[in-house]
């Protein structure tokens, strides 16, 4: 598969050009099987699985709607398609016969199937597509981050141990996240901008390069739209 921003540049292209978004659907047919599957829990036959085209459907809006400020785009498709495969499950139900689910399966079974231990098939499908979506989208920001030459393990070690340090690297978030041209120039220049980020946030500058790894990965999960790693570092933007 291309490379998040490459992805990211294909999906636009799609939107405007019909040729496009079949060539995109083509060439992701192997996901959008896979999302298929999750539901069924078996691999879906063309033709014979509604949930196929109702996936290919879901797969086309997203193109049709996504937008950078998302996120990964296939952690969008993925909601995307979680949501209307739900929609679906939830019209089937509708016209499925009740059955009691405390007589036996088969005749001479001793153990009927208790509702309290079935699980939730809502709930199973959900937190399917969500782990899904949390590891693309982790996939895609180690990619990213290997761009500036920086790995999770860097992250960690580099992480502020102090409260005021802490702090300090909020400060320096929260004056990003308000000049855009700050995180710009992260993208452009593949380095922090130091300089920049300490004159508008009145943080030193060597507490900016002693934690500089940390900040830029903190900077690009709220520069690219990490939803999902955004929630987990949210704290992170609220200043004191």
């Amino acid at each position: 598969m291309s490379g998040g921003h490459e992805l990211i540049e294909q999906v636009y292209a799609a939107k405007e050009d019909s040729s496009a978004a079949d060539a995109l659907i083509r060439q992701y047919m192997g996901f959008i099987r896979a999302e298929a599957a999750k539901f069924l829990h078996r691999a879906p036959v063309e033709g014979q699985d509604e949930e196929l085209s109702i996936v290919l459907l879901a797969f086309y809006e997203a193109i049709l709607a996504y937008e950078k400020h998302r996120g990964a785009f296939l952690a969008f498709a993925s909601r995307g398609i979680h949501n209307r495969l739900i929609d679906h499950y939830r019209r089937e139900k509708k016209h499925l016969k009740v059955v009691s689910l405390h007589e036996p399966i088969h005749d001479g079974e001793e153990d009927a199937i208790k509702i309290d231990h079935l699980e939730d098939p809502q709930n199973a499908i959900e937190a399917t597509h969500q782990r899904a979506a949390t590891r693309e989208e982790i996939r895609e920001f180690q990619r990213n981050l290997g761009k500036f030459d920086i790995s999770f393990s860097d992250v960690a070690d580099n992480c502020p141990r102090q409260e005021r340090t802490l702090k300090a690297c909020q400060k320096v978030l929260a004056a990003a996240r308000s000049n855009p041209e700050c995180l710009d120039e992260l993208l452009r220049t593949k380095k922090l901008p130091v300089s920049m980020l300490s004159s508008l946030s009145g943080v030193d500058r060597k507490t900016l390069d002693r934690h500089r790894k940390y900040l830029i990965a903190v900077l690009l999960a709220f520069t690219n739209g990490y939803e999902i790693i955004r929630g987990h570092l949210y704290h992170i933007a609220e200043t004191s």
